[in-house]
Parts: structure tokens; sequence; C-alpha cells
């Protein structure tokens, strides 16, 4: 079994960087999931595959990988292209922007 270690990408809902710090080890899906022919739900035998442990180091995941013997793969965060400056709300509507705000 190979298991993932990576560090977490903010969602598109998201401005800021929360639940982004931890590295997180993820556990592959053993088997497939089914269809419930009644409710039409999906489901699984695999328990496993709804484990995910969060570390606050890659190095504290990658021990607990070895220590367990587990096969992992670690995957390196990218980088944010451009440093994003925080801003308040009232920045929208000030008057020294750089283009004017047109509609």
């Amino acid at each position: 079994m190979r298991v993932r270690i990576y560090k977490p990408a903010r969602n598109a809902m998201q401005s800021g960087t929360a639940r982004t710090k931890n590295w997180v080890l993820d556990f592959p899906a053993a088997d497939t999931r089914e269809i419930d022919p009644l409710m039409g739900w999906t489901s699984s035998d695999d328990t496993q595959s709804q484990v995910r442990l969060r570390f606050e180091t890659r190095e504290q995941a990658e021990d607990y990988a070895r220590e367990k013997g587990l096969d992992f793969e670690v995957i390196e965060p990218q980088s944010r292209a451009v440093n994003v400056r925080p801003r308040g709300y009232g920045e929208n509507f000030a008057t020294d922007r750089r283009e004017p705000w047109s509609h």
C-alpha cells in the first residue's frame, strides 16, 4: 500500500491559509465503491480510505510511515506565484486606485 504525504491546497472558497499548514498522510482506496440499488448511495467496505492523518511537519509524517512499514510518496507543495498583500474590504472603494472603477 502506497500512502501519499502532502500539504493540502486551499480550496476555491477560501481566501486565507487555514488548514493548509499541516502535512496530511492519506491512504489510497483499496476497493472500488459500489452503488446501493435501493437508495443510490455509494459505499465501500474499505474503512482505511476514510483515514486522513495530520502532522505538523513533513518529517513527522515520514517517520510515522516508516514506523508502520508503509511505502510512501511525498508530494511537494507548490508555492504561490505572487505575494498577495493583505487588504481590507474598504480598499476596493478607495479613490486612489491605479485604474478607475467602472461598471
